[in-house]
Formats: C-alpha cells, sequence, structure tokens
C-alpha cells in the first residue's frame, strides 16, 4: 500500500509532539509494509529517514504570489484578521502562517499529480486543505489525523478562521483518526461529527533509543528536581505548575523546579516568577532537542504534566521510558492508557501539591511510579498503532 502523506514537521525539524508522532507512525507503517511519500513545507538539511520518502513543498511555487495562492482557496485569514488578533494568538500563529498554508495548500496540487498513492493522509489543520486538493484530483480516500483541536489550543476561545478549516478537512475525509477518546469527544462536541466516522488509536513510542541509556546525573544537582517540560502555553498548563511550585516549597524547600520549552506564555511566567520570589528555585531552561531532552527527565526526580487540555500527551511515555515517575492530568489522552502514574485534575492544586510532595517525600512510592511507570511504557511500541491504522486505511479504501 502507497500513502501520500501530508505534515508540518519531521524531526529533526520539530517544535513539539506533532513531529515526533508523524516520525513514529511513518516508521512503524514503514516497518508493516507500506511505502510513504511525506510532505512538508521544507526540507531543511538532515530531515532524511530511510523509511519514508520526504517531499518538500517549498521547491515548488517560489515566485508565485500571495495574491494568486488566495484566489485558489475557499478558507483564507487576511492580514486584517492577524491585526485583530489578542497578543497571544499573533505569537501561537505568527504573520505568515497562513501564507504558508495557503503555498502549501496549492504545492499539493502539483505534488499529488507527480506521486503515486492509494491513500491521502493528513495531519492537522494545517495540512487539510492540501488533503481536499489531492483527494479532488485522485479521487483517493482521505484520512483526517487530529492530534489536537483548534478548541484545546486555545483553551475553547477558537480562532473562526482555523476553526472552519478544522471542520473542512474533517467534513471531507472519508474515516478520521484520532489519538485518544478525550480528542475524539472534543472532535464530536465542536465539529458535530457523527463518532462512526472516528476511529481511536492511542500514540506508541520507539520501542529503544541509546538516548534512554545515558544514564546521566550532574554533580551540580545539590536538590530534588521536579520538571515541567512542553509548550509554555495555556493548553499545557504551566501557570499551573508554577503556582504549585510555590506552594511545594513550603513542604519541601530543598527542590528546584525546571521549567523547559519557549511559548507565547514564557515572558509572563518569568515576571511571575520574580514576583513570588522564586528566581533562585525555578528555573528556564528554553527549548531542548534531542539528548538534551532525555538528560533532563533522567536528571529529575519527578516529571509533571498538569495539561489543561491534551489529546494525547506522548512526552509522559519518553518520561517512563527514561525512568521518571510522573504525574499526569486527568484531562489528557494518555490518562485513558496510563495506570501507573499519578493524576489530578489541572484545576486541583491542592491535589496536585500533595501528590507533589508524597513522591518527593515517600521512597518507595517513587521507586513504585519509577519501575512499573517504566515496565508499563515499555509495552508501548511502533507496530500496534501502525497496524490499527493500515486497517483503517484498508476500510477507507474499500468502503
Amino acid at each position: 500500500m502507497k500513502v501520500l502523506m501530508f505534515g508540518w514537521e519531521f524531526p529533526p525539524f520539530k517544535s513539539g509532539g506533532l513531529g515526533t508522532a508523524c516520525y513514529g507512525l511513518t516508521k512503524g507503517l514503514s516497518r508493516n509494509g507500506v511505502e510513504i511519500s511525506f510532505v512538508m513545507p521544507v526540507t531543511p538539511e538532515h530531515a532524511k529517514a530511510d523509511f519514508v520518502k520526504i517531499i518538500g513543498a517549498n521547491t515548488l511555487f517560489k515566485n508565485v504570489t500571495i495574491t494568486e495562492i488566495d484566489s485558489c482557496l475557499t478558507a483564507y485569514t487576511t492580514e486584517e484578521d492577524y491585526d485583530s488578533f489578542d497578543t497571544q494568538r499573533k505569537e501561537i500563529y505568527g504573520k505568515n502562517l497562513f501564507k504558508e498554508v495557503s503555498r502549501f495548500t496549492l504545492a499539493a496540487a502539483q505534488i499529488s499529480s507527480q506521486e503515486s498513492y492509494d491513500i491521502i493522509h493528513v495531519h492537522d489543520w494545517m495540512t487539510y486543505q492540501a488533503g481536499i486538493i489531492a483527494r479532488t484530483l485522485s479521487k483517493k480516500p482521505l484520512i483526517a489525523h487530529i492530534h489536537a483541536t483548534e478548541y484545546d489550543r486555545t483553551g475553547n476561545n477558537p480562532n473562526p478562521s482555523i476553526a472552519k478549516i478544522e471542520k473542512q478537512g474533517l467534513d471531507a475525509a472519508n474515516l478520521i483518526i484520532a489519538n485518544s477518546n478525550f480528542t475524539k469527544k472534543n472532535v464530536i462536541d465542536h465539529y458535530n461529527i457523527t463518532p462512526n466516522k472516528i476511529r481511536v488509536v492511542h500514540w506508541g513510542i520507539e520501542e529503544d533509543t541509546p538516548a534512554y541509556h545515558l544514564h546521566f546525573s550532574s554533580p551540580l544537582k545539590k536538590e530534588r528536581i521536579v520538571l515541567f517540560l512542553g509548550r509554555i502555553t495555556l493548553q499545557k498548563g504551566p501557570d499551573y505548575f508554577l503556582e504549585a511550585a510555590r506552594k511545594v516549597l513550603e513542604f519541601e524547600p530543598n527542590t528546584t523546579f525546571v521549567i523547559a520549552g519557549n511559548g507565547d506564555m514564557l515572558p509572563s511566567l518569568m515576571f511571575r516568577t520574580a514576583a513570588l520570589g522564586l528566581s533562585q528555585k525555578v528555573l528556564f531552561t528554553g527549548f531542548l532537542m534531542g539528548d538534551d531532552v532525555h538528560k533532563a527527565f533522567q536528571l529529575a526526580d519527578l516529571y509533571v504534566m498538569p495539561s489543561v487540555s491534551e489529546p494525547f500527551g506522548l512526552v509522559v511515555l519518553e518520561a517512563l521510558k527514561n525512568g521518571t515517575p510522573v504525574i499526569i492530568s486527568k484531562q489528557s489522552g494518555v490518562s485513558e492508557v496510563l495506570k501507573h502514574c499519578l493524576k489530578v485534575d489541572f484545576w486541583d492544586l491542592n491535589e496536585l501539591v500533595q501528590k507533589i510532595v508524597m513522591v518527593l517525600r515517600n521512597k518507595t512510592l517513587h521507586e513504585e511510579l519509577k519501575e512499573n511507570g517504566k515496565k508499563e511504557a515499555d509495552t508501548f511500541n511502533l507496530d500496534t498503532p501502525a497496524k490499527k491504522i493500515i486497517k483503517i486505511y484498508q476500510e477507507a479504501h474499500y468502503e
């Protein structure tokens, strides 16, 4: 089976979990006999993999004007729309993202006519219009994969233009893949999609990599470390992490809280840290990549994911495979499939504080969460979700 897949990022060109998920998915599909042509906006140096053909849309239409592109699309966010965004949305989406989505969509028309494939598979709203054009031209089945809805990203305050594109893609798809029942419910509630059109496939993770065996430690580590690693945005709940840190330090003063990542909330979070007098206890690392991510996990005594709305949370499996106990939000897809972790409602600050303190103080609990969590994470692999998706391809192809 041959698949034309449209994605927005692919390691090492990635800004979050979407790139990691696409890498793992394509690797798993390839191992199970699927040939994949993966189309992304640009093909930076080293964006290569021996199990997938990578195509960069940046090689096409370099001289086409934005005006020409606009005329090809039914949904487009203008610069006037951008000017009306609040500061947070400007930082989330950027001034040129919509134009790049437009270029990507137009390039899809040429790419889809050049490649040989049986199925079209698209990832999140940035690629949905590309998939619609490819389906229109080729008459091949379209699979829309949704990793996070616009409602997840914005705390139920969606950008209307993005929500419109998202619904267009979901409506046009033959079948939809959601990465959790949590996401499936959001798709049904917000976009009025019939449930029998949606298939849930929980994410897998690379079974083993050299990074999991770094055994990283540092002589500079003097205190226990509690880690937040993710985008510094409303969706991920970094403000809840900081407020929990303030209270935990009243009980466990010999603790350092590390916030790793970048995002629109970073400046306000740093100001809040200073205002609370916690600058010596809360460290900001910025965005981490590659082995530095694994080193951060291996150095930490506890990883906390207090997400307000987390469609899955692949980073939790990464933490566990690095031997780091986790506390996760109940408002997450990964909470549906994990047992050996502690779970809290993101808004229940007192419970979050209580559980952080409990893990830091109780060595037996810490070791049980560490050992059993790692064993459980080791049961996740790339083949299981790949095989489920192949069945979805077959279902869409013969429907």
